[in-house]
């Protein structure tokens, strides 16, 4: 397998100059899914297509450290080390900057889990998509570590079983943290090793979103707890 980069940026910045009104999301839906209604070209989903200036800026600063042509070089780097995986398929890798701050369609915990736990559409697809935070700050270890993640959680996705239970979860992210060193994301672990052994099987979605986010993210959504 092997993975190349797909530009976001400059379409997305093109895209918000235009006001925000129905004819800036119509635009946003001909790029996302080109001629075909309901498929997808552009994998832009963590976008959002009506986003304020505050979020423009913060694409123009990814597009001042050179952001993709960092992701590039991550890439080509990662193609060498999984150069002996004989799985064909060639992917597409394009970031994603998501509005936790004024995004009113984007929660930072659902849309994080999601990202990393439900990406079965984009990998059927061949897309990989880094997600940044407008709450964030950007530097160039930040962008290599990132693209990183997302991109080894596609290599285990296709090596493994996607994951359903808790266990399988947890191993995913083991499995990216031996791959990259993973510092960035900071779990909030609220759980025992008593409670891991008793519901690793378990499917329930609250129940593993309360172990990686913890209570304080669970009852914004209120959601249950454990």
């Amino acid at each position: 397998m092997t993975f190349h980069p797909l530009p976001t940026i400059q379409s997305m910045l093109n895209l918000y100059e235009k006001p925000r009104t129905d004819e800036r999301f119509q635009a946003y839906l001909k790029l996302l899914q080109g001629d075909s209604k309901g498929d997808l070209v552009m994998p832009i989903g963590g976008y959002n297509p009506m986003a304020k200036e505050g979020l423009v800026l913060k694409l123009k600063e990814l597009q001042t450290l050179k952001a993709e042509q960092i992701m590039a070089e991550v890439l080509t780097d990662i193609n060498l080390q999984i150069s002996d995986n004989q799985h064909p398929t060639t992917f597409k890798v394009a970031l994603n900057l998501s509005d936790d701050l004024q995004g009113g369609w984007t929660n930072r915990f659902t849309s994080d889990y999601d990202s990393k736990f439900k990406i079965n559409a984009l990998v059927n697809r061949q897309f990989c998509t880094p997600i940044f935070w407008s709450s964030e700050e950007f530097t160039e270890e930040v962008i290599k570590q990132r693209v990183a993640e997302y991109v080894f959680r596609t290599v285990y996705w296709l090596e493994n079983p996607k994951p359903k239970t808790l266990k399988d979860c947890v191993e995913q992210e083991q499995f990216v943290a031996q791959k990259t060193g993973l510092t960035s994301q900071k779990w909030h672990f609220e759980t025992s090793e008593d409670f891991y052994q008793k519901h690793q099987d378990s499917d329930n979605y609250h129940l593993i979103f309360n172990f990686f986010y913890g209570n304080d993210a669970s009852k914004s959504l209120e959601f249950p707890c454990f």
